[in-house]
């Protein structure tokens, strides 16, 4: 029983921001919370529950979800994010046969620090728009200018506050914390429509979507795995800290990898988000000596079971679009800053013209909207600054941009 209610714990930690993802994409939350649990239980296999570790709704691929679900539709975009997925097991093949290596040499700090960046800033204006009460594109005004400012600013203050100033299990839940108090401004507001909540029954299945194949959402979703596998080895060494066990050599980070892409695939197959391993939760592992890896199959088995209660998912689209347009503004900032943060912690030299040339033009064609397109084939955005990063940095010689020193004697001669 101890060990349940533990799952539960960590189910809850992982919460807000597992619900954020299909809120802000316009997903099935209960879906969502299906595609974690059995993610979480696919992964647990694949590394023969070993990692102390759940898995559930990716941030990195919030953007693409939007741009996907408004360009080809759901199923669509579900079939890029299978091919994402497939992408990381391929991976995992990889660094079997090559060693961790070889990511380091495709995906070394100064691809993947300005692709982080463009994720966080190219989603900018979604953010600003559902603060002010509007649609993500601005086209609709769907709450009162003023009532949602109200809104989405004690939503961003209060989630501020807890993550900067909350101590102990408190500080694991900012967007719990945000969520929650946006919520009660808004019912203060008279924004919250009941309706959906009480058209629901208690108990359904999720409405499960099924993948369809479309090349151009294929190869568009296919470079935007880049900053979540690079985050997975990050994740992966941060609860290896925590244990003080090396899961990068057992099971293996090959193992590990290829668990988060079974995982990515079977979400995408029921219509849910992606999934990733979530650093929320290896805080909490941290903060609660919880390293018994049995705890996450209970968190798993819990968020599969409040998946089926369909006033649940009810209640979470009654959530006005400021609530979740103040946590962005924070949510989408911290990620342009996790990637200004790898350019820093690794020591990127942008005086060097090689790491010049491939973070500016990255930047630019991903925060520009630059697109390249051959008939019906079309690249933009996060997956065409993704491509265009891994090709400068295996095309540009390593030496570009270093200067000779000449020294005085060399001067005076």
């Amino acid at each position: 029983m101890k060990t349940i209610i533990q799952g539960a714990q960590m189910l809850f930690v992982a919460f807000g921001s597992l619900v954020l993802v299909p809120l802000l994409t316009g997903l099935d939350p209960n879906v969502a919370l299906f595609g974690a649990g059995v993610g979480t239980l696919l992964f647990q296999l694949i590394t023969r529950r070993s990692v102390p570790i759940f898995l559930a709704s990716s941030f990195a691929f919030i953007a693409p979800i939007m741009f996907g679900i408004q360009t080809w539709g759901i199923g669509a975009t579900m079939g890029g994010l299978m091919a994402a997925g497939i992408v990381y097991v391929l991976l995992g093949v990889l660094i079997k046969v090559r060693g961790v290596a070889i990511i380091h040499k495709l995906l070394p700090p100064v691809v993947v620090g300005p692709v982080i960046m463009v994720i966080g800033l190219g989603l900018a204006p979604v953010a600003v728009n559902m603060a002010l009460g509007k649609t993500g594109d601005g086209a609709l005004q769907l709450v009162d200018a003023n009532a949602a400012l109200w809104i989405s600013s004690i939503s961003l203050l209060v989630t501020i506050t807890v993550s900067v100033f909350g101590r102990g299990f408190l500080r694991l839940l900012p967007i719990c914390s945000g969520i929650l108090a946006g919520y009660v401004t808004a019912l203060f507001f008279g924004v919250v429509d009941f309706n959906p909540v009480v058209q629901a029954s208690w108990l359904s299945m999720p409405n499960f979507t099924a993948p369809e194949f479309n090349i151009n959402a294929i190869l568009f979703m296919l470079p935007v795995a880049i900053a979540p596998a690079v985050e997975h080895v990050g994740d992966m060494l941060a609860i290896s800290n925590v244990t003080g066990k090396d899961y990068l050599k057992k099971p293996g980070l090959h193992r590990t990898i290829a668990g988060d892409g079974v995982a990515t695939i079977a979400a995408s197959m029921l219509g849910a988000p992606p999934n990733t391993t979530y650093s929320e939760v290896t805080g909490a592992v941290m903060l609660t000596k919880a390293f018994n890896p049995v705890i996450m199959t209970w968190a798993a088995v819990t968020a599969i079971v409040l998946a089926l209660v369909g006033k649940l998912g009810a209640i979470l689209q009654t959530i006005p679009v400021p609530v979740m347009g103040g946590i962005m503004i924070l949510l989408f900032g911290s990620i342009a800053t996790v990637g200004l943060n790898t350019l820093i912690k690794n020591h990127v030299d942008l005086h060097n013209s090689r790491n010049l040339v491939i973070v500016a033009i990255t930047l630019v064609f991903g925060i520009g909207g630059m697109a390249f397109g051959i008939g019906d084939f079309s690249l933009q955005g996060v997956s065409l600054c993704g491509i265009v990063a891994i090709i400068l940095n295996l095309v540009l010689p390593a030496n570009l941009g270093e200067s000779k020193v000449v020294d005085n004697a060399q001067i005076e001669d």
